[in-house]
């Protein structure tokens, strides 16, 4: 046998030694997995925050006023592009007010707006047109508001929020059907409730006229959009007197 194969067998030798020593290390760990799971009340940790979740009670929602919380919250809004996809987009600056009557859910108010500016579709050119003439025309009309009128009971936690929504200095009635979840006591001693609502409107009601029929039939942009609502409504801790 040459040099050359010593070499060779020397190597592949050291090679299997070293496959057979992770593949040991590799049996271990998983042997060690196996026996800690089989361990009475061991949970992974996926596990552990699911029962936790499962195990949440709400608190009644109290009275009073509670400003909706731009950092847990997305105010936003779908619309049909070439009559094949959805192009989705939100308002990243908003900020709104619910007076909760907890003795008369259906004595509450809120009253919203949001800066047409901050519009966010995730592609900047299409940002900056949604805001001129042909859509917005942010310049002109720099917000758009929406002021509740009065709020229907339509189940045991189903709503319908009817109010007066302003866009491009149009002012329409619409109907946003909801529900609540809540309420919880964040770690700071705040009070927080959710809601979630959604509703469809037409864009042309509001002035909003811009885009073309295609040859195949349809738009190449919806007149029909799904606003989407995900909403965290917060009371602060009420500061003990001194």
């Amino acid at each position: 046998m040459s040099i050359t194969d010593l070499k060779t067998n020397f190597a592949l030798e050291r090679r299997l030694q070293m496959i057979s020593g992770r593949d040991t290390y590799l049996a271990v760990g998983l042997a060690t997995l196996f026996a800690l799971t089989a361990l009475p009340g061991y949970l992974a940790p996926a596990t552990i925050g699911q029962t936790q979740a499962n195990k949440v009670t709400y608190a009644p929602i109290s009275g009073g006023e509670y400003k909706i919380d731009p950092a847990h919250s997305i105010i936003g809004f779908a619309i049909r592009h070439l009559e094949i996809a959805w192009v989705e987009g939100r308002f990243k600056d908003f900020a709104g007010v619910i007076n909760y009557d907890e003795k008369d859910v259906t004595k509450s108010t809120v009253d919203f707006s949001a800066k047409i500016e901050s519009i966010d579709t995730g592609v900047e050119p299409r940002n900056a047109h949604l805001k001129t003439g042909d859509f917005f025309d942010a310049a002109k009309y720099p917000n758009l508001t929406f002021k509740s009128t009065r709020v229907e009971r339509e189940g045991n936690n189903s709503f319908v929020l009817n109010g007066n929504l302003t866009i491009k200095g149009v002012t329409k009635p619409i109907a946003l059907p909801f529900t609540i979840t809540g309420a919880v006591r964040d770690p700071w001693g705040n009070t927080r409730f959710g809601i979630e609502a959604q509703t469809r409107i037409n864009r042309r009601d509001f002035g909003i006229n811009y885009g073309n029929a295609l040859a195949s039939g349809g738009l190449d942009v919806g007149n029909e959009v799904t606003i989407n609502l995900h909403l965290e409504a917060m009371k602060p801790e009420k500061k003990p007197a001194t």
